[in-house]
This record gives C-alpha cells, structure tokens and sequence, in this order.
C-alpha cells in the first residue's frame, strides 16, 4: 500500500483535545499552523508566506504523551501520514488535511525541552512487563489517569495569552504566535534589513 508519509514543522495552534475510542484505546488531536518564510531580496528582509493550516491526530501512548508535552503555541515537528478529508456540507464540498502523526516532537531550533520518559502509560507498544507495569495495570482502570488532568491544568494555568498583532487565520482556525522571540515585529514588518543565510 502506497501512503505519503510527511514531516511538518509548524505552530501548535489549538489546545490538545484528548478522548478514547469506545474500545479505550486513546487519541489526541490538535491543530497545525506552518507559515512559509522566505527571503525577500527586493525588500531585504525575510517575510512570511501563506500559512497552511493541518489537523494532527495521535493514537495510544503518543496521544497520552501529547497532553503533558505540547501546548497551544508550542513550535513542534511532526511527522506521519498525510491525508486530505472530504465532505459535504449541504452542498458545499469541503476538505482538511489531516496527518496521522507518528512522532511529535518540539522543534529546538526555537527553543529548549526537557525529555521525560514514560513509563506504564496505557497504550504504550507491547515489549513485555518492564518499569511500571504494575502502575500500569492499575491505570487502565481509570477513565483518564490522574497525571494527564494534571498536566493539562498545570498548562493551561501557564498558558501565555495569544498575541493580538499575529495574523488572523482562516474563519472557525485559531491564530498562531510566535514565541521564543527568534522573530522581531521589527523584522516582521521590514523594519531591520536581515542577510540572507
């Protein structure tokens, strides 16, 4: 079977929705933001292109690590496989296109992360009983385990405020912004001439 695998690297741009299948098995999801930046050499100055907007949908233990990981905002690189969802609205045909991720990780070109690793996390790959299995066990009889209702508050508490000056996105899309400061709204708007690299 012919797929089209793609790594992506964009702005989260929604918060992460978790949720399980009616047979457990859980998902997570959010959206993409990835803007084009080239640079002008007319204007000399680097400027932002079109900004694609993709759904990003995670399964098992990478759903579950996405909740304590990423964050609305967050620069993120993403890799899986491409699709373009159709249907209809009425009479109008619409379309999304979705990557069904396989990894997820921050993109450290922006900024810094602190890996953690998982252990017992319900939905991790089989590979045997190993450090926490037990924990594990004990789990999976939750409906969602304690650590990701903490992790979720812990983020949201420490949320930064969307900045009003990044573009709007399309309608019913929320804006992306930029953070880590790797982008000036003086060099944003022309105002500091860059060299090219």
């Amino acid at each position: 079977m012919n797929e089209t695998h793609v790594t992506v690297l964009g702005n989260v741009a929604t918060e992460v929705s978790y949720g399980e299948t009616a047979n457990g098995v859980p998902m997570a999801n959010f959206g993409l933001g990835c803007t084009e930046r080239r640079y002008d050499r007319e204007r000399a100055c680097w400027v932002d292109g079109e900004t694609q907007w993709l759904r990003v949908t995670a399964w098992r233990a990478l759903a579950v690590n996405l909740i304590g990981s990423v964050a609305k905002g967050d620069p993120v690189l993403v890799t899986g496989r491409l699709r373009v969802r159709e249907w209809t609205d009425g009479e109008v045909k619409r379309s999304r296109a979705e990557i069904d991720a396989r990894s997820v990780g921050h993109d450290l070109t922006r900024g810094t992360s602190a890996f953690r690793r998982a252990s017992g996390v319900r939905g991790q790959p089989p590979g045997g009983p190993g450090p926490g299995a037990a924990e594990a066990a004990r789990a999976a009889d939750a409906p969602v385990p304690g650590w990701i209702v903490s992790a979720l508050e812990a983020r949201r508490a420490s949320a930064v405020p969307a900045d009003p000056r990044s573009a709007e996105a399309p309608s019913g899309v929320p804006s992306v912004t930029e953070e880590g400061g790797d982008v000036s709204e003086r060099e944003r708007t022309g105002e500091v001439r860059a060299a090219p690299h």
